[in-house]
């Protein structure tokens, strides 16, 4: 393949990925679900980011699943701050027998409340309790359980119970002086499940995810093997591109009895609907009617924004596990397994056809690991829940020997990002002896070091349920973008003109200390 025909292939590629957030990738890939099709990157609401799936660390006999919505936020986003759609179905869905349908729904609806609309300000003074009368705007929502089986090869609802009714969503975290305890807020937003326990929580919450974003889109960069790259550069650190941002999380930790699992494998993926009909009023109100339908899909991450062809993108939002075959050559063959071997010369050729270990992990479970009991083609997180969490966990879960980890489930700390990439290059053991990657060739240098250079969340996560850490603060929220200072000084004294003052943070480290920079 020549430089030219690469290149092609490459901005064809970009042009699909939009502004989902990637990393080099396959069919497991680096990144997580923003802005992953055509239409969902125009429903933030409605657009589900990343899921995650894992025994309860501090609760062993409860799994926890965590389902985020509305990507990219930045914390200073009012006076509308980011809010979960009054007119979207949030749904967590559970495979517990393998025939790639939700045997268990987990779903639900928001309502929004105001105390006055006769003010543009989300609060009218400081909030310190979520029933405080300054909070102007208010989320509430409820949980139902819908159980479902097989009658007659037919998909058939057969139990409904709400098990959460008019639970409060935590406030957006604006400031010292509107939030000034933020944690107590958050903590009384986790409230009890009812008909088996558990807990439920909902609200704005940093995004758990990491990855070089900026690095990515440069036709699919690493930082730390800049060199190695067909355009090379001096290699560096990574950046990582979702730090600094919030987004809208639903979690769910319930008790493992509750899920009537038969083999301790349970099957996950998350999503959303809307109803079909949208009217848009005279008074710039809209209405919607009709059925609902899927308009947002996620299991693994990253299977729709580069696996699946851009023609097949909205389709596969749309789509059911069941009809996951029609997709499964999209795995098989992934075309940026091709990529990878042409953008990355030193990297030892791997296979670009055939790729059965990749359909193992994503699309019928991995033997002896994470199989439901009767293995149907279908995308989605499958958990062993009768592994243990690690006394040690590792971020590279299964790869290192963590089988309590990705892509056994996935854990908020899992590094998914450098486990896809190890998992593209063959180069992890985690499924050799099902499809064409042997070790013996694979696993060893530059194959077994592929990394964005990203390795940890930008904030740390908490010891309990709902585990995510709390949302980045409006009042502390800085430029998402954090160049290095000889360069914001060279472009302050271009726009800004001598003697201005400027004042930076750094976004990374999210120091409260500001640096004060005088452009002479």
């Amino acid at each position: 393949m020549n430089k030219s025909r690469i290149m092609n292939t490459v901005m064809a590629l970009l042009m699909v990925l939009g502004l989902a957030a990637v990393v080099v990738p396959s069919s497991p890939v680096s990144a997580s679900s923003h802005r992953e099709a055509p239409l969902i990157s125009q429903d933030p609401a409605a657009d589900n980011t990343d899921l995650y799936a894992f025994v309860s660390p501090d609760l062993t006999s409860t799994v926890t699943l965590i389902a985020n919505y509305v990507p990219m936020q930045q914390p200073q986003g009012g006076p509308n701050f980011y809010r979960f759609g009054d007119d979207v179905d949030y749904e967590i869905n559970l495979d517990t027998t393998g025939g790639a349908f939700a045997n268990i729904t987990y779903r639900f609806r928001f309502h929004t409340t105001y105390q006055t609309q006769n003010t543009f300000l989300y609060n009218i003074g400081p909030v310190t309790s979520l029933t405080d009368p300054d909070l102007n705007i208010r989320q509430y929502y409820s949980v139902e359980r819908i159980r479902r089986r097989l009658v007659n090869g037919q998909v058939s609802n057969y139990a409904y119970d709400v098990i959460a009714n008019n639970v409060q969503v935590a406030p957006a975290n604006i400031g010292p002086r509107s939030t000034p305890n933020y944690s107590a807020l958050g903590n009384a937003a986790i409230s009890n499940l009812t008909g088996g326990g558990g807990k439920v929580f909902a609200g704005p919450r940093d995004d758990p995810f990491w990855v070089d974003l900026g690095s990515a889109f440069d036709l699919l960069g690493l930082r730390p093997l800049n060199s190695a790259h067909l355009i090379p550069l001096t290699d560096t650190a990574g950046v990582d591109g979702v730090a600094g941002y919030n987004v809208n999380t639903i979690a769910l930790q319930v008790p493992i009895s509750t899920l009537e699992l038969t083999n301790g494998v349970v099957g996950v993926w998350a999503g959303a609907k809307r109803m079909s009909t949208r009217v848009i009023n005279g008074d710039g109100t809209y209405s919607s009617s009709g059925p609902l339908k899927r308009v947002s899909r996620l299991g693994m991450p990253l299977v729709n924004e580069v696996i699946i062809p851009l023609s097949q993108k909205d389709k596969w939002n749309s789509t059911n596990p069941a009809a996951d075959a029609q997709f499964g050559t999209y795995v098989a063959n992934p075309e940026i397994a091709g990529l990878i071997n042409a953008l990355y010369p030193p990297v030892i050729n791997v296979p670009t056809t055939g790729r059965t270990d990749l359909v193992a992990v994503f699309l019928t479970g991995i033997p002896g690991l994470n199989q439901l009991p009767t293995v149907t083609p279908s995308e989605m997180i499958r958990l062993n829940t009768t592994i243990p969490p690690s006394a040690n966990p590792n971020r590279l879960g299964v790869v290192a020997g963590d089988n309590a980890g990705f892509p056994n489930g996935r854990r908020l700390a899992d590094d998914v990002v450098e486990v896809e990439l190890r998992a593209i290059a063959c180069s992890y053991g985690v499924v050799g002896t099902v499809g064409p990657c042997d070790s013996a060739t694979y696993n060893q240098f530059p194959n077994n070091a592929l990394t964005d250079g990203v390795d940890a969340n930008d904030k740390p996560f908490l010891s309990a349920f709902p585990y995510v850490a709390e949302p980045w603060q409006g009042y502390e929220a800085v430029p998402p973008t954090s160049a290095p200072d000889a360069v914001k000084t060279a472009a302050a004294s271009l726009l800004l003109g001598a003697g201005t003052l400027i004042i930076y943070r750094s976004r990374r480290s999210r120091a409260r200390k500001a640096t004060a920079t005088t452009v002479a």
